[in-house]
């Protein structure tokens, strides 16, 4: 039998509809995610942990769950809004139902909810906390969001971090058809010989971003987002690359003054949060974004090649340009609220994007990214 369930804002508006997955009561920051598929990788990217998302694809769950598409060990959502519910999957690769899923990781669910009008609200008023429950009257559950904690200030990173260091050497060829007329005989590509060796600073980090990284000829050792330059530089790696990840960058002091003792010590990739933590590395500021990007479709401008990439984002801060200093050139800039979405040393071979390259999921336009790191490795040796 349906189990009614209830999202509330702190602004008091109500939604009604039907719970699925977990049943309880769960509180978190609202947003929502404009991609049209990767709700998997949606739920389980760890830069959403804190927040309750909401899909602007009005069918969600249709192509089931795979082991292979998940971005970490677990979901970091606190919570699932959608307007409706496939639920029986259609897809060979689908090995449960995303209901089944989430209720397995505990994770509520609703759907049966207006997700455009909820996402008008949200667009109009902004970002605010929000209750979801299958307990709670409207009353209780709008008391319950506004009982909760703010986005801003909050430090997730120490959460979804690695405990321990390690070697990526998981699953990275890319799965291609077998191509009679390219040579490809599937289902994977062979990997590269590798280039180069680097640490990379777990901030959330996702599987696919590990994946790419082997792809492009890395070998990467993760370590944990307390890791001191020192330990880094202990390592003597030939690069450095800063994570995605959740949470307020402004609340991470303790990351900042590592990253800055590493800069001009090392070539520096960074993305997402990795760019916000650089910013405030080289003596920046970030700010709260009104509603935030997620999503597969965020046009982005090269101000150097005036180049167009549609992007995918995920992120509720951004970097005040006016607070970086002039020795950091902003390089890209989103083309819907101009804000920063890349930026690059002048003097250091140190170089950031606040999305996503990786696309999972969204499109490919900035994959490129990987391989322009790396060559920045080589210039930095051949110097």
């Amino acid at each position: 039998m349906p189990i009614n369930a209830i999202l509330a804002l702190e602004d008091g508006r109500c939604f009604e509809g039907t719970a699925f997955g977990a049943t309880g009561t769960t509180t978190g920051e609202i947003c929502f995610n404009t991609s049209m598929t990767g709700y998997q990788e949606v739920i389980t990217d760890p830069s959403y942990r804190g927040q309750i998302v909401s899909m602007t694809y009005p069918q969600i769950g249709n192509y089931g769950i795979n082991p292979e598409d998940a971005e970490s060990s677990a979901p970091h959502i606190r919570a699932f809004v959608i307007g409706e519910l496939c639920e029986t999957p259609s897809n060979w690769r689908s090995s449960q139902p995303l209901a089944e899923y989430l209720a397995g990781h505990g994770i509520l669910g609703i759907e049966g909810i207006d997700t455009r009008a909820l996402t008008k609200h949200l667009r109009s008023l902004g970002a605010m906390r929000a209750c979801v429950t299958t307990e709670l009257t409207c009353e209780q559950a709008i008391a319950a969001a506004k009982a909760s904690p703010s986005m801003e200030g909050m430090d997730y990173v120490k959460e979804v971090s690695t405990r321990a260091a390690y070697h990526w050497q998981d699953e990275s060829r890319d799965w291609v058809l077998p191509n009679v007329s390219t040579g490809h005989a599937g289902p994977y590509d062979d990997l590269p010989p590798v280039r180069h060796r680097i640490v990379a600073y777990d901030f959330g980090i996702k599987f696919n971003i590990l994946r790419r990284l082997r792809q492009a000829g890395f070998e990467v050792e993760v370590v944990n987002s307390t890791a001191t330059a020192a330990e880094v530089l202990a390592k003597n790696p030939d690069g450095v690359f800063l994570s995605n990840g959740p949470g307020d960058p402004a609340a991470l002091g303790y990351i900042h003054e590592e990253l800055r003792q590493l800069i001009g010590k090392k070539p520096i990739f960074g993305i997402c949060l990795g760019n916000q933590l650089l910013a405030h590395a080289f003596g920046g500021k970030t700010f709260k974004l009104k509603f935030g990007h997620r999503g597969g479709n965020q046009p982005v401008k090269d101000l150097r090649s005036g180049k167009i990439s549609i992007t995918s984002q995920n992120h509720g801060f951004a970097v005040d340009p006016d607070s970086l200093p002039p020795e950091v050139e902003v390089t890209h800039v989103n083309l819907n609220d101009g804000t920063v979405e890349g930026m690059r040393h002048k003097q250091h071979p140190v170089f950031s994007v606040q999305y996503h390259p990786e696309a999972a999921p969204g499109p490919n336009d900035a994959s490129y990214f990987f391989e322009e790191f790396a060559r920045l490795i080589d210039e930095t040796k051949n110097f």
